[in-house]
């Protein structure tokens, strides 16, 4: 297994998830949680992800706490180009803000504000070519932007070994159902 993974997926908007209380994103921490913790027990160093409101800010958080038990662990958020983030409201900006003030790295893969798509493609390529293996949270059968990463993370594949642990929408359902019921046996308790 590699060292470095790359956490992407659904936007909080594919996933009809709007703001830091909704209930889904209990769902979302718990299954991001599982498969972080497998991946820091093979050894895992970094989880790298970028600034999209949804799954990339989700496993930022997940990872961050995390470290107390991996002390070894760095979190990174990278974002596409300087002004990443700059037309979402208030409390999206001061989210992605404090955000990527705790975790161990932080930057841009394109130095300047958004000019291009090609700074969205270059950001993709910078992802696979600095991580060693992937989780995408994305189901071929319900697009997403998502689709961008998880072509690039196969076409990675394909020049070298970069494993795809690929989260899909069975895959949450199960998550759902397992989250659910350990919530029951804690209230039976």
């Amino acid at each position: 297994m590699g060292k470095r993974l790359w956490v992407t997926g659904y936007r909080s908007w594919e996933l009809n998830v709007y703001g830091p209380h909704d209930p889904k994103l209990a769902v979302l921490k718990y299954m991001l949680k599982s498969h972080l913790q497998t991946f820091l027990d093979d050894g895992g160093e970094w989880v790298i992800t970028g600034g999209e409101m949804g799954i990339e800010q989700c496993g930022a958080s997940v990872a961050l706490a995390l470290k107390p038990a991996w002390p070894s662990l760095k979190v990174a958020v990278m974002v596409p180009f300087a002004d990443f983030g700059n037309r979402w409201n208030e409390d999206n900006q001061a989210a992605l803000a404090t955000l990527r003030q705790q975790v161990d790295f932080s930057a841009s893969t394109s130095s300047g504000p958004y000019k291009q798509p090609a700074q969205l493609s270059g950001y993709t390529r910078f992802m696979v070519q600095h991580t060693d293996q992937a989780l995408i949270v994305y189901d071929p059968e319900f697009e997403g932007k998502s689709k961008f990463a998880y072509e690039a993370a196969v076409a990675e594949g394909k020049r070298r070994d970069y494993p795809i642990d690929l989260v899909t929408m069975p895959d949450l359902e199960e998550d759902a159902r397992n989250y659910g019921e350990q919530q029951a046996a804690r209230q039976d308790e």
